[in-house]
């Protein structure tokens, strides 16, 4: 039985997914994004090793709580890290009719084995991904994140030839991703796929902060501030196609 290491959840999640969202975040992530909100699921160690059968006994206490179109949400830290887990996690919960997600930055995507395999397998019991781009900038994408972003923009193309339903998000950051040139870029390349049922723009904030500080880490965008409603509101159009 493969037992998966979980850093929390939350059990009204109304963000992450459609309808009310049973969360969990599971421990470890290979990105370094200098935004994350959520530093302190980095390390693979720490977090309580939990089986799907108990996690998804736990979720569906809330299950009268989800309406039509809630479910389950993995998020993290990043769930294909753990991808037998969360192969496990989703199958069992499709046998017991939930609705399942995935949050996801892609950056574990391969089509080399045997990771490919378990993911095709993984994404027969997956109703939606939320992916975000964090930069379509190679070498920016680099410096948010510590990551090349090549496997990403696979993995996005590859759900396309699919049609696996997706919703993509890109948080904007000012003076990092808030530049109409890389945001046309994105929007060039969303366009190209053939899955994308919505697309969201996330507002940088700081309120993940003090993680950072309780992990021994130097906080790279301290001084930033968060965008205003009008760069918001401009990056929405512009990814939509509507400017």
């Amino acid at each position: 039985m493969v037992t998966g290491n979980i850093h929390s959840v939350e059990t009204f999640g109304s963000v992450d997914g459609p309808g009310v969202r049973f969360l969990i975040f599971l421990q470890g992530c290979p990105m370094r994004c200098r935004y994350c909100h959520n530093a302190d699921t980095w390390r693979a160690q720490g977090g309580t090793p939990m089986t799907a059968d108990a996690l998804l006994d736990r979720a569906q206490r809330y299950r009268a709580y989800w309406g039509s179109e809630g479910g389950i949400t993995v998020s993290g830290g990043e769930p294909l890290a753990q991808i037998d887990f969360l192969l496990e996690l989703f199958q069992k919960a499709k046998q017991r009719g939930i609705n399942t997600c995935i949050d996801t930055s892609g950056q574990p995507f391969t089509r080399r084995e045997p990771f490919f395999s378990k993911f095709e397998r993984l994404l027969d019991s997956t109703d939606l991904l939320l992916v975000d781009i964090k930069h379509i900038d190679p070498a920016e994408h680099v410096k948010l994140t510590g990551q090349k972003n090549d496997n990403i923009l696979d993995m996005l193309r590859y759900l396309s030839e699919r049609r696996q339903p997706v919703w993509i998000r890109h948080v904007l950051v000012t003076g990092v991703t808030d530049d109409d040139g890389y945001l046309r870029r994105t929007r060039d390349f969303i366009a190209a796929l053939q899955n994308v049922e919505k697309i969201e723009v996330l507002p940088y904030h700081s309120m993940g902060a003090f993680k950072w500080k309780e992990q021994g880490l130097a906080y790279t965008l301290d001084g930033v501030l968060p965008p205003d409603a009008e760069r918001v509101a401009n990056a929405e159009r512009i990814l939509r196609g509507e400017a």
